[in-house]
């Protein structure tokens, strides 16, 4: 028995069955956060799929790094942001304000008149998302005990799988029919009510609730804004910068590592870029499998549309059946697999999204059916919903009670760095190649197949994250 099963309560050691997560205790704060991933993953699942085509709408396809990444850069500053306003004060204002969020930037995203505007749209969604993921998941650490972590997280993702089955398809039927503008402005409407609706909630919440504020002398210290102002700056002008091939975005992407390179480490557990055991192992992995994913749902739909002429909807059912996956290998680990050592189940899921690598880079062939490349996204769902849970648990294992939200916000700095960092690489060199006199779908075989080394990297340094590991404090 390892040390991390060792410290799983049984219901032997009462005599009693544990209380599960519809148990008296937990049963309001499940449903609350239940809802709050449901109307998340609702909006963004049927967003996502339409960006290549207002991009391309709003003749800015060169420009659709930055349409994705600007989304990542604002995550980091809401990260941040929420995560210490958590410590502070709980989980509760910070939840509340992303996502009365969520619904202005699909209004401003909707009335997009440039490439430019869609940019804001997507970066004030990326804060708003910043702030409800690291909000709600340090919400589950404050509340639940560990034995229950896993089921939780696992329940947050099945609170995708209805968004999923029809949020895709819908977006993509309506934006083939009317246009993108339809799905932005549709999910406005269908949001805006249950989100006051939330919020009203929230503000009712009886004091000691789930997300009830810890005590003074154990609340973190002020978010360092400035930093990480600085680190999204520096992510957005580095996506900025990899849109083009010349001296002037060459000045862009420069400055926008060194930005990286300087503020990064300030947010992040010391050790984590070169994998100390414990917590910055963890919070490293997130950060690689996060960037490949990112790459993967970010190109692969981009490629299948814009070169391989793949209908719109039809990507949407990609999407679908993506998220369907990754919540359903998500019960999986947090259900039949809950007595394997959570480092394993990483390294497993890094190897399935290996192998979903390998299907986009055979799917980018001219001569071979783009349905092997959209089955990458599915695939590479599973990996995902094998490993995050898995490595989330971990963080938060190695965390003390009064710094979960530091943790969360940490984990959730990495993993929009890790998706800044591998797609602005991998969209060099898509463009270095183009340069070079590379065919297009060449270019992408070969972007794809540098995607391999994140993932082999995380099945490798998986152990290092185990929490009975040497040195795990």
């Amino acid at each position: 028995m390892t040390a991390e099963q060792a410290l799983r309560p049984s219901p032997s050691d009462s005599g009693d069955t544990l209380p599960g997560i519809f148990s008296r205790p937990y049963a309001a704060a499940t449903l609350t956060f239940a809802a709050v991933m449901f109307l998340t993953g609702f909006a963004a699942l049927a967003v996502v799929p339409t960006l290549p085509t207002a991009a391309e709408d709003l003749n800015g396809v060169s420009l659709f790094p930055l349409v994705a990444g600007s989304f990542v850069a604002a995550s980091l500053l809401g990260g941040v942001l929420g995560g210490h306003w958590a410590d502070r004060s709980g989980a509760r204002r910070p939840l509340a304000l992303g996502m009365v969020l969520s619904v202005v930037t699909l209004l401003v995203s909707a009335s997009s008149g440039s490439i430019w505007q869609l940019v804001i749209g997507r970066f004030v969604d990326g804060l708003a998302a910043g702030m409800v993921v690291v909000s709600v998941t340090t919400a589950i650490g404050q509340s639940y005990p560990e034995y229950l972590r896993p089921r939780m997280l696992a329940m947050m993702s099945a609170s995708w799988i209805i968004p999923s089955l029809v949020g895709p398809p819908i977006a993509g039927v309506v934006a083939e029919a009317w246009s993108w503008r339809t799905v932005f402005y549709g999910l406005a409407v269908l949001t805006a009510l249950p989100a006051i609706a939330l919020v009203a909630v929230l503000r009712r919440a009886p004091a000691g609730d789930e997300t009830q504020a810890p005590p003074a002398e154990e609340r973190a210290s002020r978010p360092p804004l400035v930093v990480a102002g600085m680190l999204s700056l520096g992510a957005a002008l580095g996506q900025y910068g990899v849109s083009g091939w010349d001296a002037r975005h060459l000045l862009f992407v420069v400055a926008g590592v060194v930005l990286l390179v300087v503020f990064a480490p300030r947010l992040l557990p010391q050790g984590t870029w070169r994998s100390a055991r414990g917590l910055p192992t963890a919070v490293l992995l997130r950060g690689l499998t996060s960037g490949t994913y990112f790459t993967v749902e970010a190109l692969v739909p981009l490629m299948l549309i814009t070169e391989r002429r793949v209908a719109a909807v039809t990507v949407g059912v990609a999407f679908t059946a993506s998220a369907v996956l990754w919540a359903v290998a998500s019960w999986a680990q947090g259900k039949l697999l809950q007595d394997v050592a959570r480092h394993r189940l990483v390294t497993v899921g890094a190897l399935i999204m290996a192998a979903s690598v390998a299907f986009a880079v055979v799917g980018s062939f001219s001569g071979v059916s783009p349905v092997l490349a959209m089955v990458a996204m599915p695939l590479a769902a599973v990996g995902m919903g094998m490993l995050d849970p898995c490595v989330t648990v971990l963080s938060l294992s190695h965390s003390a009670p009064d710094r979960l939200g530091h943790t969360t916000s940490a984990m959730q700095t990495n993993m929009n760095l890790g998706q800044v960092v591998v797609l602005a690489f991998a969209t060099a060199v898509l463009n270095a190649g183009l340069a070079a006199g590379t065919s297009r779908l060449g270019g992408y075989a070969i972007t794809f197949s540098l995607l391999l080394v994140p993932t082999l990297l995380v099945a490798v340094l998986a152990v290092r994250a185990r929490k009975d590991g040497p040195g795990v404090g």
